[in-house]
């Protein structure tokens, strides 16, 4: 036997099936225990959307044990893609290509649209929201899962020019150098989670701001583990000192928060170099449109006599000047507005039911898992189908 053909018959073989799911069904069961310690989304992209994870063996063990140590796993996507190499060798080399397993065939393909459509969703689907005020206009979404340091200029009355630094170089501290940038960042401390303590709640840390929001009010940083997925109501706030820096002269220490931007007021922060002024603020990552979105009006009904929410709708506008759309759209439960790929849902509203949250869902694959279930499901009664009518024409000619 050839070696390619050797090949071929280990990745179709059914011992190869079973490995993989009794290593998937692992992997399942290490990132539910990983959510302990850990967030929904991180848990997510670490073990099921990777192809590579270090699998703490502390995470299956009483949490006060401290136990060191880490098991080398393949992730969901090396799983999952040997999985779907391994259905598609077996129908090449041992399958027959039969009428009477029209059923098992469908059944097969509805499995590899599914994985094919988790690939995709964990490739290319976005999931942000957009808040807007009511009588305001929003032209960009926010990824409540990441943050980003922007800088902005507002010295042209016409336009603001933000330069932002993801939360990926962030985390790496150290110092942040771009001819795009107008100073040096250097990234002195940085918490994924913290508390921030004002006044005699606080106390003297490592790192104190000597500019900024912060020393006016002594505000002081206390480090909070992430949130993790046994956790309710509670969200990470990033912070982080950064020292700023021009052509070698230091301009000072600011402390910059996710709060100071999530503030009702939120904190301006300027930054003078040179005789220009620049605001910086950690904020949620932003991805902006080529359209702008206005509420007109925001309701929320309640059942009478009862604080039962009833309804939630956004009458906005919206205007596209690259396309020549200007229109009014009602947004509601179960009555998303799709319009550029992306489809928009009635998702929260702001306190006092002074604007809306909508949640905007760009996911090119999201038809695939549907077509998925009902090619299986129809495969499962046509394999039942003919085994049942086997059956009973066996029964007929006794």
């Amino acid at each position: 036997m050839s070696p390619l053909r050797r090949l071929f018959r280990t990745l179709s073989s059914l011992q190869l099936t079973v490995v993989l799911l009794a290593l998937s069904i692992f992997l399942i069961f290490a990132g539910t225990w990983a959510q302990i310690d850990l967030g929904i989304w991180t848990v997510l992209s670490k073990y099921f959307r990777s192809y590579f994870v270090m699998i703490p063996i502390q995470i299956f063990l009483p949490r006060e044990w401290n136990v060191p140590g880490a098991i080398p796993y393949p992730g969901g996507f090396t799983l999952g893609g040997l999985l779907l190499l391994n259905l598609l060798t077996a129908h090449a080399v041992r399958f027959r290509w039969q009428w009477k397993r029209a059923g098992i065939i469908l059944v097969h393909f509805g499995i590899v649209l599914l994985i094919t459509g988790e690939f995709l969703t964990a490739l290319l689907a976005r999931e942000n929201n957009m808040t807007i005020m009511e009588g305001e206009t929003a032209n960009f979404a926010e990824d409540i899962r990441e943050v980003e340091l922007a800088i902005t200029d507002r010295s042209d009355p016409g336009v603001d020019k933000v330069v932002v630094v993801p939360h990926s170089r962030l985390s790496r501290r150290g110092l942040i150098r771009d001819q795009e940038l107008p100073f040096d960042i250097r990234v002195d401390e940085y918490h994924q989670n913290a508390d921030l303590l004002e006044g005699s709640e606080g106390g003297q840390g490592p790192l104190v701001a000597d500019r900024g929001f912060a020393m006016s009010r002594g505000i002081t940083v206390r480090h909070r583990p992430p949130a993790s997925g046994t956790d309710r109501d509670r969200s990470d706030f990033p912070t982080a000192y950064v020292t700023l820096e021009k052509d070698g002269a230091r301009l000072g220490t600011w402390l910059v928060s996710l709060y100071f931007s999530l503030m009702a007021e939120p904190v301006i922060q300027p930054v003078v170099v040179d005789g220009r002024s620049f605001d910086i603020s950690l904020r949620f990552k932003r991805e902006y449109k080529s359209y702008e979105m206005s509420l007109i009006d925001f309701r929320h009904d309640k059942y009478p006599g009862t604080e039962t929410p009833m309804n939630y709708s956004s009458d906005v506008r919206l205007v596209d000047r690259v396309r020549g759309e200007d229109r009014r759209v009602r947004i509601f439960m179960n009555n998303p507005l799709r319009y550029r790929g992306e489809t928009f849902y009635q998702s929260s509203f702001l306190q006092g039911d002074t604007g809306t949250v909508l949640q905007v869902v760009k996911n090119p694959g999201w038809l695939l898992p549907y077509a998925a279930c009902v090619i299986g499901a129809l495969g499962l009664i046509i394999h039942f189908g003919i085994r049942l009518l086997g059956f009973l024409n066996r029964g007929r000619n006794r």
